[in-house]
């Protein structure tokens, strides 16, 4: 497979497929390099790692930061996960709708979800650890949510059994209860 950098169903969302070399040991895959996806159209200085582990049914999000907005390169280390991005730029022509990817272990895949967009991920594997990139650091105080399972929105995730929620991602409140100064604008 050789590295390939592709738009999604949302502008500003693209799904990244390392190339990957492998043989009987094993593989070896490059998860960023700037010079390469910076010349392939993902031009971003990243300034924060994170790490997540979860069991399968945990769903995470949907998340973001409204002053220090993150745009995310995410991918599935082990496992795998169903990964979301929504668009909630006020005045964006593609607002509340939704794009949604299976990264795993096995693909390789990585979903980089823009600054303005909500981020999630459910897991359909017995464990997964995700990590990823961010464009800015964690600010306690500056992250919002919206609820996972928006009638508006209508995410299809692919749900097997119990959902495993945060109490905070639990109340998160829909796209239209959101107050419209906790949303971020659309800048063309």
């Amino acid at each position: 497979m050789s590295f390939e950098i592709s738009e999604t169903s949302l502008p500003g969302v693209l799904l990244v497929k390392p190339q990957v070399f492998g043989d009987s040991r094993g593989f070896f895959l490059e998860t960023f390099n700037y010079k390469r996806y910076a010349g392939a159209g993902l031009d971003r200085n990243f300034l924060q790692d994170n790490h997540s582990h979860s069991q399968r049914g945990v769903l995470r999000g949907l998340h973001y930061q409204l002053n220090n907005p993150q745009g995310k390169l995410v991918f599935a280390a082990t496992g795998e996960i169903f990964d979301v991005a929504v668009d909630i730029r006020q005045g964006s022509d593609t607002f509340g709708q939704w794009t949604g990817h299976h990264l795993s272990a096995e693909n390789h895949h990585q979903l980089f979800v823009p600054e303005g967009f909500a981020h999630g991920f459910y897991v359909l594997s017995e464990t997964t650890d995700v990590i990823y990139k961010c464009t800015d650091i964690f600010v306690p105080g500056d992250d919002y949510g919206i609820l996972w399972s928006d009638k508006t929105i209508e995410i299809e995730w692919p749900i097997s059994g119990d959902v495993l929620l945060s109490e905070k991602d639990s109340k998160n409140p829909t796209l239209k209860q959101m107050e419209p100064e906790k949303l971020p604008v659309y800048k063309k």
